[in-house]
């Protein structure tokens, strides 16, 4: 099977549906956004040195990309046989936020990303996972979307987050303290 079909030369693609849409429709744009953050998952699951984050981070990749197939279909392709995501799969990030959090002091501000380069990436992927958020709730105006994506996501760039600080915190980063200048 060759890579390149040639067909989308002319700015368009189809859905798994088979339906024709243009390379920037919102939808292509969700998936799309979706595809950048399962590779900046795969960048940071490389760059954290602990086992159990590593297999974390591939059981999200897989999450994502589940979600990424889901959204590359339209509802009426009911059809095809498609992973879901499942409530359990936020509870999973729930879970491993609490357990985070128990070990890292309480915020009194906002932080300033970096210190160290695996916290930044930390940064970066919770970013992108935000903007897969907007994104999607902006599909999620034009057709149905299931619930679940959406609180995956935001729980998603919280689990980001605070591993972020529990990274700094066990390489010995400073953590910056946004204080506004007023």
């Amino acid at each position: 099977m060759k890579i390149y079909t040639k067909k989308g030369d002319k700015g368009k693609t189809s859905l798994l549906s088979g339906k024709i849409v243009p390379k920037h429709h919102i939808r292509i744009d969700a998936y799309g956004t979706i595809d950048e953050l399962v590779s900046y998952c795969g960048l940071l699951r490389d760059s954290i040195n602990n086992k159990y984050y590593e297999n974390l981070f591939v059981d999200i990749q897989d999450r994502l990309m589940t979600i990424a197939s889901v959204l590359s279909a339209e509802n009426h392709a009911n059809n095809l046989q498609l992973p879901q995501l499942k409530e359990d799969d936020i509870i999973t990030l729930e879970k491993e936020i609490d357990k985070i959090e128990e070990q890292l002091p309480p915020l009194s501000s906002f932080i300033i990303p970096g210190g160290n380069t695996v916290v930044s990436f930390c940064h970066i992927t919770r970013t992108i996972s935000r903007r897969a958020e907007r994104i999607v709730t902006k599909l999620s105006e034009e057709c149905e979307v299931n619930s679940l994506i959406l609180k995956y996501l935001n729980r998603l760039s919280d689990f980001l987050f605070v591993l972020s600080r529990l990274i700094s915190r066990d390489l010995n980063a400073k953590e910056i303290s946004w204080k506004p200048k007023l």
